[in-house]
């Protein structure tokens, strides 16, 4: 896959000489959590900041997925670049890339993805905490702002993947939230139509168990909007997670 940078960050990358594959994956950094060693590779993500701007930058050596496009393998970063591109296209809100470039080194296979970072914005496992002793206009202005989360991503055909609380965030705009999605790596269309929708909903309502069946219900009609019935969604989930909990 092709280097990537991006125009509104190329000019802060240059000033600062790291407008390459080479100078970024050279920096000595803290990593912000333990480096995830799956996959038979190694990934570490650091946090950069420059003039003011902050970035995630992930690094990552022989840390491959594979498909039929690519039955050897390829970094997660390159897809999740794609997919990063892919909803930009869609209008879809998500993080933004910056930078993106791999090379093979004495037979390792690196990747890095440089993000910018969500300064000012929450996971929604943060506003989850105290759910209940957060007012009423608060928790519905969240809601409101997951189930339009959900239908943008779904009515542009795509499947998330891992639609969870840790992977939506959150920022308070006037009365109510804006909303974008993190962690696309797994992302996928959509094939089989309401059936990969409830796939991708039942995770996130089932790790919000705080969410009273009245708000799961204001979720749901939001997902649906105007022309949708929310009742045929809660059934749908109903039955699935029926299903799991029984094969368990």
């Amino acid at each position: 896959m092709k280097d990537f940078i991006a125009a509104e960050d190329r000019g802060v990358l240059q000033a600062h000489q790291l407008d390459s594959f080479e100078a970024l994956w050279a920096l000595e950094l803290a990593a912000v959590d333990e480096p995830n060693t799956e996959r038979g590779g190694y990934s570490s993500v650091s946090r950069l900041e420059l003039d003011g701007v902050a970035y995630y930058l992930k690094r990552q050596t022989n840390y491959l997925t594979r498909s039929w496009l690519h039955p050897f393998g390829e970094p997660t970063f390159a897809r999740e670049l794609r997919n990063i591109q892919r909803y930009q296209k869609l209008g879809i809100p998500a993080l933004r890339a910056a930078f993106f470039a791999e090379r093979k080194v004495a037979g390792e296979r690196r990747a890095l993805l440089l993000t910018r970072a969500l300064d000012g914005w929450q996971d929604l496992e943060h506003w989850l905490l105290d759910w209940t002793a957060r007012d009423e206009k608060q928790r519905l202005a969240i809601l409101r702002a997951c189930g339009e989360l959900a239908r943008k991503l779904h009515d542009a055909k795509q499947m998330h993947g891992c639609f969870y609380p840790k992977h939506i965030f959150l920022r308070q705009a006037g009365d109510g939230f804006d909303a974008q999605l993190i962690d696309l790596e797994k992302n996928r269309r959509l094939v089989f139509g309401k059936r990969d929708r409830i796939k991708d909903l039942e995770p996130l309502l089932r790790r919000a168990g705080s969410w009273s069946e009245t708000e799961v219900w204001s979720f749901l009609q939001s997902y649906v909007g105007s022309g949708g019935d929310p009742n045929d969604w809660r059934n749908r989930l109903g039955a699935r997670r029926k299903h799991k909990e029984a094969r368990h």
